[in-house]
């Protein structure tokens, strides 16, 4: 074998030095895709831990505190106790859970069937779309503020309506009713639905545009109707984005704070729309004594462990079984 083919001989069997820069360059690219991958984890986490975690660890801790001229000292569970005692916690807890209710029947079941009248459409379906997405844009405040011209009793625009049908007119949410649901409870509802009600409908939009039209042309052929089409088709082709908005939406009516807040006052006529949210700011705010901090703390804390049990409950009740 001569010398020139023993060289190339070598050459083809090493990798030679043109491969090895070549390897290490892609090494370093790794390490710095790592390296930035870890970098933007890093400032979520740091982001969680003090806008999140830090303020409930330190909410849990003052709970358990009592704060008397500056000076902090252990209770135990007496806050606790004293909410638990307190007759207006379980009146909270009960309009709390009225106004989920509530919401359920109209901001999750609206959106939906928006949804599909919205998908069923050949035109101006970009125009409506935009129109229904409107009040998710609004301040919530600005929003509300508005409602609260509509339910005005003397010169609102609900009760002008009602006057023009020759329909006796409501007080709205100054309603002094105590039976459920109140009207006042009802109106708040129906403010909340109209401001959220955007994200949820273009959220159903564009899970129905991915359902196969084949299956809707397979269930005309088999005679089914429209409403068999939907409890046949839609609602199983859907179920995942159903479920899913359904606990978003029961843990963020049952935090409800902002509506009641400006359309009522807070707690409304007899507490008929007072929230456990509201129940926190007064005792946070809006009551004598030195340790209010700590009772909200408390009350915070409850709340927050009935929406991590139900939410725990969702995700065993969800998990894939196999």
């Amino acid at each position: 074998m001569t010398d020139t083919a023993v060289t190339l001989s070598k050459a083809e069997g090493s990798p030679g030095p043109l491969k090895r820069p070549a390897a290490r360059s892609r090494r370093s690219q790794q390490v710095r895709r790592n390296l930035s991958a870890h970098g933007f984890l890093i400032g979520a986490v740091l982001c969680f831990a003090l806008f999140s975690w830090y303020p409930m660890a330190r909410e849990i801790i003052m709970s358990f505190q009592k704060t008397h001229l500056g000076v902090t000292t252990w209770a135990g569970w007496l806050n606790y106790s004293r909410i638990f005692h307190d007759p207006t916690f379980w009146t909270a807890w009960r309009n709390t859970l009225e106004f989920t209710g509530l919401a359920l029947v109209f901001g999750y079941a609206v959106p939906f069937f928006t949804a599909i009248l919205l998908n069923e459409l050949r035109h101006a379906r970009g125009y409506l779309r935009v129109l229904v997405y409107l009040p998710v844009m609004l301040p919530p405040a600005s929003a509300l503020l508005l409602f609260s011209y509509f339910y005005d009793p003397t010169s609102g625009l609900f009760n002008r309506i009602l006057q023009l049908l020759h329909l006796p007119t409501s007080q709205w949410v100054q309603s002094p009713g105590t039976s459920m649901p109140t009207t006042a409870m009802i109106a708040v509802v129906i403010a909340a639905t109209w401001m959220n009600m955007g994200a949820a409908t273009l959220i159903y939009l564009a899970a129905l545009q991915n359902i196969p039209g084949e299956l809707y042309e397979a269930a005309e052929l088999d005679g089914a109707g429209l409403f068999r089409r939907i409890w046949h088709v839609t609602v199983p082709q859907t179920r995942l984005i159903l479920s899913m908005l359904l606990m978003l939406q029961i843990v963020a009516t049952m935090q409800m704070f902002i509506e009641a807040f400006i359309l009522t006052g807070g707690p409304g006529v007899n507490d008929n729309t007072l929230s456990v949210v509201d129940l926190i700011y007064i005792y946070a705010f809006s009551m004598s004594g030195s340790s209010n901090y700590n009772s909200a703390s408390a009350l915070g804390v409850v709340l927050m462990l009935v929406l991590g049990a139900f939410s725990g409950a969702y995700l065993w009740l969800s998990r894939d079984r196999g």
